[in-house]
């Protein structure tokens, strides 16, 4: 489609440069308002060189999301983008909470929290 330049004025498809925010914020909104989530944060970790230092924050592998069901268990969910994938580290991690007695799963959306805690 032309406009009366003749420059070329079809819609560009919308593409999002960050499906993993998009998922991490749907997940965020789902478990704090799951009734069986007491509280839910982010996790961020990394490394910063802060003047001469090195300083890491966070741990290899920790989920993105840590929080506490309303029972007292630890609640760790991994968000990941349609096609994205757990490092083996994360993996470990989930299942060093489930073995302890915890929740901990991947979620790449809404309906991952909902089969994992059950209905809102």
């Amino acid at each position: 489609m032309l406009d009366l330049f003749g420059a070329d004025t079809a819609p560009t498809k919308r593409t999002n440069d960050r499906p993993e925010a998009a998922a991490l914020a749907e997940v965020l909104k789902a478990l704090r308002t799951h009734p069986a989530v007491a509280w839910a944060e982010r996790q961020n970790s990394g490394a910063v060189r802060v003047g001469g230092r090195f300083v890491r924050f966070g741990w290899v592998g920790c989920p993105d999301v840590l929080g506490q069901l309303k029972d007292g268990r630890l609640l760790g969910v991994e968000v990941k983008a349609a096609k994205g994938r757990t490092s083996p580290e994360q993996v470990a991690f989930l299942e060093r909470i489930r073995v302890a007695g915890g929740v901990a799963f991947v979620a790449r959306d809404l309906r991952d929290v909902l089969r994992e805690l059950g209905p809102l």
